[in-house]
């Protein structure tokens, strides 16, 4: 009797949810400062540039999200060494590496070759992380651009994601997750609402919001409350500030007039409102940027932003 009891309770210890400790932002002393972000090295190599002084103290000295792609290197070690060296702070991070990535927009086009490849990339990038304390955004626009895409590579992307929410659940206790939603004019939310079950958002803490767009944060906060009630459960959400201070002005790729939002911090009707676009990296060869590639930083865009030019 006492060992079928023993039994018993072994099963019940095996099959319980592993324990995860406090929150990140508790574990941590406010947002880590990125000193080698775009605009930061553009500021240290720039010193006599009369644009110096408003990027420094409007842009680079503020907390910034660090994107993750092909461009990083092995993903282990890029992560790894990033997120070893933010000490008590908490940093962003961006999973932008999905196969097929800006399929319908173009613009930053790429990703991992296969699916296999990615999902060996985004195991990897979890495991970086591990028990450290840490924010990460996935894979922004991939649940929503899907306007032009296949039944079937929509499948094939959906499961990817998904798989990317069980690995940062298992290997990465202390992070909070957010798949990313699109922005509040791109999908109806209660389609945003399905492809986000479907791509596993219960496996981690949300969803996020607005990323590298303009929309304000209140229209930010409606979408996202509109995204939950559709869900059926409340998912906290996280809303991309960086150029939403002047709203949006129905233009996505470097439009004129827009500003900077306001920095990254926890609550303002989101769980966090953060700067994951980084201010001054251009959307593509387009807008007041036509020659400069996405992902690349542009002092005078960064500059505009400071004075909603």
């Amino acid at each position: 009797m006492m060992r079928a009891l023993a039994l018993a309770l072994l099963a019940v210890v095996a099959t319980a949810p592993a324990a995860h400790a406090a929150s990140p932002v508790s574990l941590t002393d406010g947002f880590y400062v990125d000193p080698d972000s775009n605009p930061a090295v553009w500021v240290r190599t720039n010193p006599s540039d009369g644009r110096n002084a408003a990027i420094k103290n409007n842009i680079s000295s503020k907390p910034i999200a660090r994107w993750f792609g092909s461009w990083s290197g092995d993903i282990k070690t890029a992560v790894g060494g990033y997120v070893n060296k933010t000490g008590t702070k908490l940093p962003v991070l961006v999973a932008y590496n999905i196969p097929g990535r800006d399929a319908c927009g173009g613009h930053s086009g790429g990703g991992a070759g296969t699916p296999e490849a990615y999902r060996a990339w985004i195991s990897a990038f979890a495991s970086a992380i591990g028990s450290r304390p840490a924010v990460v955004v996935i894979e922004p626009d991939s649940l929503a651009d899907f306007n032009c895409m296949t039944d079937a590579k929509i499948a094939e992307r959906t499961a990817m994601i998904k798989y990317a929410t069980e690995q940062f659940k298992a290997k990465a206790p202390n992070t909070w997750a957010y798949l990313d939603a699109g922005n509040a004019q791109w999908v109806p939310a209660g389609t945003m609402a399905t492809r986000l079950n479907n791509a596993g958002v219960r496996n981690v803490r949300g969803f996020s919001i607005n990323v590298s767009n303009y929309h304000t944060t209140a229209a930010s906060t409606t979408y996202g409350n509109a995204v939950n009630t559709a869900l059926g459960i409340t998912k906290p959400y996280v809303i991309d500030t960086s150029r939403n201070g002047n709203g949006h002005n129905g233009e996505w790729c470097n439009p004129g007039g827009r500003k900077l939002g306001t920095p990254a911090r926890t609550g303002g009707g989101a769980e966090m409102l953060l700067w994951v676009k980084v201010p001054g990296d251009s959307d593509g060869k387009c807008g007041k940027a036509p020659n400069v590639e996405a992902g690349k930083f542009d002092p005078q865009l960064a500059y505009d932003l400071v004075y909603g030019y």
